[in-house]
């Protein structure tokens, strides 16, 4: 097993299993080359284009916010909205350790405390009393993970950052689909970040991320980031503008530079802006979703289905008015009857491909490096090391591929399972 963001648990190529842990191929159809060819021969510009803007408009509409930014990728949401938040020594911000390394990578940069909060022991979803038991005047952000695509306790987590001014971001790379209560996630907390990697529930050529959010200055400086301009703080006319904002409403920036004094600099920017063709297949690729989040769920109600009669698994339970996306499918194990990796060599065995999504964060060796240690979350630690297993889940399983599955996992426990 690799020690690293994302567990391998066998090294045998994708190709050699009869069910491989994901694909992509098979949700592409002809509507994707459709869209790039249309693009292509517009004769139109390949960045900054009308593309774009559309992707833009229907996902917020999709989220139920007022801006989303596009960007180059998940990770490159997730640093720019680090820099948006101006954190510095001093701050402090509260995480899960249960994620891929880049929701907090972006951090090492920043001087911040990262506070890691342990997760729930049946969702792997960050735990709101330990974030209570995290909170001091210092916090300035909440960043959590929507584990697997279920969404996360967001009401209590709201109401506390609430009460203590704490800006809450939810990486919601698994969790395009779900829903909260009948509202997106990715809309749920303050500012929203997903990822279109090609293994993601949507894809824009195999990268691609977004920025949601609802305040209209935040997204004014992410734009201004995302095309190569400077975060600026602003005088025009022996006016001083506010720290959190930038000109005011009919100033051009920066066709009027010479017109505005700078009297600080936040970030410099960088180009991260996601290409026509990207974009083109992410409407494409949106309007599919609905199917595709529902192929998801079947697969994964075929799965609990045969694991209902095993009373040594558990499934990640789905709490009354929440929607799963499933980008995962998440079991736990009893140590105590299996051996989880014994399980794993037995269907592969079977010709199933798993894996391990993630290795605790606070135990990667930059973390340990800021004085994070073994013990610090307990239950993410027995879940990584003796307890979690992922299923293949996605909607390239034909139907064949699922009985398959179900058949191998039935047969595989029955073997391992301590009498």
């Amino acid at each position: 097993m690799e020690a690293g963001g994302e567990g391998v648990v066998t090294d045998v190529g994708a190709g050699q299993f009869a069910v491989p842990y994901m694909a992509i191929g098979t949700i592409i159809d002809d509507r994707e080359p459709a869209a790039v060819r249309e693009v292509l021969s517009s004769g139109l510009p390949l960045s900054q284009g009308v593309w774009r803007e559309r992707f833009e408009e229907r996902f917020a509409e999709h989220v139920g916010v007022r801006h989303a930014v596009s960007v180059t990728s998940g990770t490159v949401a997730l640093e720019l909205v680090i820099r948006l938040l101006d954190l510095g020594p001093g701050d402090e911000v509260i995480t899960t350790p249960q994620t891929y390394q880049a929701t907090i990578q972006p951090l090492l940069d920043t001087g911040a405390a990262v506070r890691f909060a342990d997760v729930r022991a049946d969702t792997a979803n960050i735990d709101p009393d330990r974030i209570a038991a995290l909170i001091t005047p210092r916090t300035k952000a909440i960043m959590l993970v929507h584990y697997g695509g279920l969404p996360a306790e967001m009401d209590a987590i709201m109401r506390m950052a609430g009460e203590h001014g704490i800006v809450v971001v939810e990486d919601a790379a698994h969790a395009l689909g779900a829903r909260y209560h009948g509202r997106p996630a990715g809309g749920l907390g303050h500012i929203g970040c997903f990822s279109f990697h090609s293994s993601k529930n949507i894809s824009t050529l195999g990268e691609g991320g977004m920025i949601t959010l609802d305040r209209d200055d935040w997204a004014r400086r992410l734009r201004l980031v995302r095309g190569n301009q400077a975060d600026l703080l602003l005088t025009a006319a022996g006016t001083a503008f506010g720290d959190s904002t930038s000109p005011p409403p009919g100033a051009l920036f920066p066709g009027d530079a010479y017109t505005h004094e700078c009297r600080g600099v936040r970030r410099a920017g960088t180009n991260a802006t996601l290409s026509e063709a990207a974009a083109a297949v992410g409407l494409v690729q949106l309007d599919k979703l609905p199917g595709l989040t529902a192929r998801r769920r079947a697969v994964a109600a075929r799965l609990a289905a045969e694991l209902a009669e095993f009373e040594e698994v558990r499934v990640q339970p789905v709490p009354s008015g929440v929607e799963h996306a499933y980008h995962l499918f998440t079991c736990y194990v009893d140590p105590a009857r299996i051996d989880r990796d014994e399980l794993v060599r037995c269907l592969a065995a079977e010709g199933v491909q798993t894996f391990l999504r993630y290795f605790p964060l606070h135990l990667l060796p930059e973390w340990r490096a800021r004085g994070h240690r073994l013990g610090e979350c307990p239950v993410a630690e027995r879940q990584w090391f003796a307890e979690h297993l992922n299923l293949p889940c996605h909607p390239g399983l034909s139907d064949a591929q699922v009985e398959l599955l179900a058949t191998a996992l039935g047969c595989a426990l029955r073997k391992v399972i301590r009498r």
